[in-house]
């Protein structure tokens, strides 16, 4: 029972840094704007895929996550 309480912590604290994010990634300017985001815009039809981004936001977080397992 003490492993799914601090799961249960673990989760909190995750669901609360990515809440934490969320709120300040508008005050990040650079944040979905990366070299390597791709931008397709067109009379009618625009596309946009964060893929520098995406990948940066990944490396962080397995980071972070690797840490908590350590």
């Amino acid at each position: 029972m003490p492993q799914f309480g601090k799961s249960l912590i673990i989760l909190g604290l995750v669901i609360a840094l990515i809440g934490v994010i969320l709120t300040l990634a508008g005050r990040i300017p650079w944040l979905g704007r990366l070299p390597g985001d791709i931008y397709v815009k067109r009379e009618n039809f625009t596309f946009y895929f964060p893929l520098a981004t995406s990948i940066i936001v990944s490396i962080v977080l397995s980071f972070i996550l690797w840490l908590f397992r350590r």
